[in-house]
């Protein structure tokens, strides 16, 4: 069907691939990878060149000749041709060195694999766009601290089982989605460590023919270290699913935390509210605001789960061995993963930069509701000695008839107490009740002054910079890891100049 020759790359077969085959599978795979693997592709090979280099296959002015024609390849020189390169981008890159080259260099290419090239540049890729996730988790936790600070003073209540159970804070709140962020970008940095193995010089599968420094090129790629094992470095894609598991992890998480901000935002709750401009309206209800950015970061959050089965789904049960099943399909939706990660991250971090608290309406339902119920009980077991599992019936018994009766929370009523108390056999003095009820069920923070963890505002603001700190030692941490790709990549550079006359372009 083809009739598109392929002797030009290989003598085994003689002809190209199949016009279904390169409209379907690789003319698509041919234009992710230009898009987001070209970059690296280039990288490695120029720390391969000078690998030849080193071992003395090629010349300095072959080399500087290689490092020309690789800063020439750009994304608008490259196609994906069924006869020219098989629609392949490994074999595009090297058909646009060989053109552009005056004269041959037989060494080039030699003892070289598609298998551990292609491993290593979505690596480098993937380990790029970690970092890059990482600075968007630093910039939502320093919007979700600063909303805590302007936030620490209003109540509002807490729930449990979507009831009102405590009083609590926005700040407070907000120190529980910044913990969570900060865990996240403690989580990615672990997996970058745990991945920066560099696969580059493995070869197919059992290694190569020539004596590649293996450390070496690790090195000048800024990886922490070399597959020690050739078959894991082109096999293994464990990476992938460590990365996508995390980011799937992180998406659940905060999808529980926007689903609070979408009750709140609610005109039900009417707790918080978003400006204009990051509101949506009604094409048939003029009153309504709506708020979709919280619905689209929910949803997208979603899709890192299903992008997380479908990486594991396309590992299973495949042989341990370089295959386009695990390669290519497994990965297909890397770059998906982290631009959605980051796109969620950016819409949050946007909404929580905008949003404002309704002081009255949160204090509203406080003072409304008997949210002091484990207040009143601890304090009739440490005020009038009452078995705590006592004290808590007789607090429920009193704030059962409190509300029956209409009684409002702000309105204690020591001799209903003390007739709770003697029904079931607890003697209480009436100053005793007075003491007792005191300020217990009143939207008050003051007695949790001092106690860690609490949602008093000095307790909060102790979390957040406890947090602050953390995050500053995670940001520092990310810088190093960057600072040595960077020095990596200026080591390429100076190795180009020392041994060829040719510095960074």
């Amino acid at each position: 069907m083809s009739g598109v020759s392929a002797e030009s790359l290989s003598g085994r077969i003689e002809a190209g691939p199949d016009r279904l085959l390169h409209e379907e599978i690789l003319e698509p795979q041919f234009r992710y990878e230009v898009a987001h693997l070209l970059p690296w592709y280039v990288e490695a090979e120029k720390v391969l060149v000078l690998e030849y280099l080193r071992m003395g296959l090629v010349t300095a002015g072959e080399a500087a000749c290689l490092r020309n024609a690789l800063d020439d390849v750009t994304a608008e020189k490259l196609t994906a041709d069924r006869s020219a390169n098989m629609s392949d981008i490994v074999f595009a890159i090297e058909k646009h060195v060989l053109g552009a080259l005056t004269e041959p260099i037989p060494a080039w290419h030699l003892d070289r694999s598609r298998n551990d090239l292609q491993a290593c540049a979505q690596l480098l890729f993937g380990r790029a766009e970690l970092a890059g996730t990482a600075e968007s988790l630093t910039r939502c936790v320093r919007a979700a601290h600063a909303l805590a600070l302007r936030n620490l003073d209003l109540v509002m209540p807490g729930y449990t089982h979507l009831q009102p159970a405590q009083i609590t804070t926005p700040g407070h709140y907000l120190a529980a989605l910044s913990e969570h962020l900060i865990h996240s970008s403690r989580r990615l940095l672990d997996t970058y460590d745990d991945i920066d193995t560099c696969p580059l010089g493995a070869g197919a599968m059992t290694g190569p023919h020539l004596p590649w420094d293996r450390e070496r090129i690790a090195e000048l790629l800024g990886f922490a270290r070399a597959w020690s094992h050739p078959l894991v470095a082109v096999a293994s894609r464990t990476w992938v699913l460590q990365v996508a598991a995390e980011c799937s992890t992180f998406g659940v998480v905060l999808g529980r935390f926007v689903t609070d901000l979408m009750a709140w935002t609610s005109d039900a709750y009417g707790f918080a509210d978003l400006p204009d401009e990051l509101a949506g309206i009604s094409s048939a209800m003029p009153h309504k605001r709506n708020f979709p950015v919280l619905e689209r970061v929910r949803a997208r959050a979603a899709h890192l789960t299903g992008w997380y089965v479908d990486a594991a789904l396309c590992q299973r049960a495949t042989p341990f061995a370089n295959s386009v099943e695990v390669s290519k399909e497994g990965g297909a939706h890397v770059a998906d993963i982290f631009g959605t990660t980051r796109s969620v991250l950016s819409l949050m971090t946007a909404a929580l930069g905008r949003m404002t608290f309704s002081e009255s309406r949160m204090r509203a339902v406080c003072e409304d509701r008997y949210l002091g119920g484990t207040l009143l009980a601890n304090r009739l077991t440490l005020v009038a000695d009452v078995p705590s599992r006592a004290a808590q019936v007789i607090s429920g018994s009193y704030i059962a008839s409190a509300v029956k009766t209409g009684r409002p929370p702000g309105e204690p009523d020591p001799d209903l107490l003390v007739d709770m108390a003697a029904r079931r056999g607890y003697p209480l003095r009436q100053a005793q009740a007075a003491a007792v009820l005191g300020d217990a069920l009143s939207p008050s923070l003051e007695h949790r002054r001092g106690h860690v963890g609490s949602p008093h505002p000095q307790a909060v603001r102790r979390i957040i910079e406890e947090q602050s700190a953390a995050m500053d030692r995670l940001e520092e941490q990310w810088r190093q890891r960057r600072t040595t790709v960077r020095g990596a990549r200026h080591a390429v550079d100076d190795l180009f100049q020392a041994e060829t006359g040719q510095g960074g372009h």
